[in-house]
């Protein structure tokens, strides 16, 4: 009698999980390095012109609010076209939406090539323009490259390596303009770093367009984990019905949307932050003759070591999937690191702004990664992309406002008190945070797979 229970399980089992052979690929590495570096080239140039702001605004002959929008331009376009962008990856899939992240980024990268022209800024706004809207189908990215290609303990470790192509791009931003494009008397050798700068970037995204042409498919031909078992096994097909009623249940979903508000806060705090950076730092130590290559320096700093964050902290979470709890936490701990970096500039202290701008980039940027995680935990079993597309928009709207009050405040009160105002902000975005219900729905589906495997083991045994 037993035996026949044994049997019975067997083939329920096998019945569920073995219409398709589980596999992780080793290729999905390549697939994520390939991302991770056409993500780079697009963040890259999100902060490329406003981090020698000064630079630019003698060049062109504009005004810095104009040199702002540069970097502003790449969330006021997010909102308009993030329901669009997620269409396109929940219908055509991965390979569509990374063909047009990378072409979209190569054909707006190519564009600035031509804007060297001192009348020529309307040109630089247009390549912008194209690569921030293709920006749209890279951030949405991560998390659904994560869940395709990977093993389940290497899920939140993969969204935040794909999430670290973004950062990089983002920390190579500020600091290689300010060495490449230097503030010198004679504008005609301004031109001419201009050209290295534009030149230098098409050099590398355009063979990464091609790569992902021909080795960027839709899915491995066999699933990396249960999940994508059961996800392939679906007999409902996509439909434009379909994806606005998914869009429809997330905006009914009272904890994402609660998580959405708090998550647009911070990330939009960041943006603020980042795109001014330049003029903050300059109200403090425009005496120095490096000023703008400190403004870039600091820039980094607060990038890579947000990148290390991104990445311990993926780990962290594949390890104990405590979601809420380190949401909390690195969005309290980002409130506390922007107050250490009012003091520091306050100080005038170049040591003392390294070391805050550094904590203020470890919880921000780590932040990123652990919202997107939380969010996924918050909607399963919702799809990916349509979720990142929806946590992301409210921020990118936040971001073009909090820049544009920063930059005023700054203008008006100075840096300490505009700076303030983020963190007011920030400590706004934490509380929220604290009030957003839990979800466990994705944790119990994920140990029920895990017992199924383990009771499928000792069955074949």
């Amino acid at each position: 009698m037993e035996d026949n229970k044994d049997e019975t399980n067997f083939n329920l089992l096998q019945d569920k999980h073995d219409n398709h052979q589980i596999k992780a690929y080793k290729r999905r590495w390549i697939i994520l390095t390939f991302f991770i570096v056409y993500a780079a080239v697009n963040s890259y140039q999100w902060i490329e012109y406003s981090i020698i702001n000064n630079i630019i605004t003698r060049y062109y002959n504009v005004t810095p609010v104009m040199v702002d929008w540069t970097s502003i331009i790449y969330m006021a376009l997010y909102a308009p076209l993030v329901i669009p962008a997620s269409y396109i990856l929940d219908k055509h899939g991965l390979r569509a939406a990374g063909l047009i992240g990378a072409l979209g980024t190569a054909l707006g990268t190519s564009i600035k090539v031509f804007s060297i022209g001192r009348d020529s800024f309307w040109i630089v706004l247009l390549g912008q323009a194209v690569v921030s809207a293709s920006q749209l189908l890279i951030l949405c990215l991560p998390p659904r490259i994560a869940a395709v290609w990977f093993k389940p303990n290497e899920v939140s470790t993969a969204c935040s390596l794909g999430v670290f192509g973004t950062q990089l791009g983002a920390a190579l931003g500020f600091v290689l303009p300010p060495m490449i494009v230097q503030n010198r008397e004679n504008v005609d050798e301004i031109g001419h770093d201009l050209k290295v700068l534009c030149w230098g970037l098409t050099a590398v995204i355009i063979p990464t367009a091609i790569a992902i042409i021909f080795y960027f498919p839709m899915q491995p031909p066999k699933p990396p984990s249960i999940t994508q078992v059961e996800e392939r096994n679906r007999t409902e097909k996509f439909s434009g019905k379909l994806f606005f009623h998914s869009v429809s249940v997330l905006m009914k979903n009272v904890p994402f949307v609660i998580h959405v508000i708090a998550y647009g806060i911070n990330i939009g705090v960041f943006s603020a932050v980042g795109t001014l950076l330049n003029q903050l730092i300059l109200r403090y130590f425009k005496h120095l003759p490096d000023a703008e290559e400190f403004a870039g320096r600091a820039g980094l700093v607060m990038i890579v070591i947000g990148m290390v964050g991104s990445i311990l902290f993926g780990i962290f979470l594949d390890k104990t999937h405590k979601y809420k709890e380190t949401t909390v936490c690195t969005y309290l701990m980002s409130s506390v690191s922007v107050v250490a970096f009012m003091f520091a500039l306050e100080m005038k202290s170049k040591i003392l702004v390294y070391l805050a701008i550094g904590v203020v980039g470890l919880f921000t940027n780590a932040y990123m990664p652990v919202g997107f995680e939380f969010a996924m935990e918050l909607t399963y079993p919702s799809s990916e992309g349509t979720t990142t597309g929806l946590l992301m928009a409210p921020s990118q709207v936040l971001g073009v406002v909090f820049a544009l009050m920063l930059g005023q405040l700054n203008v008006l009160i100075g840096p300490f008190w505009s700076l303030a105002s983020q963190v007011l902000l920030l400590v706004v975005g934490t509380v929220i945070t604290w009030f957003v219900p839990n979800n466990l729905k994705r944790q119990e589906a994920f140990k029920r797979r895990k017992n199924d495997d383990i009771l499928l083991k000792e069955i074949k045994r």
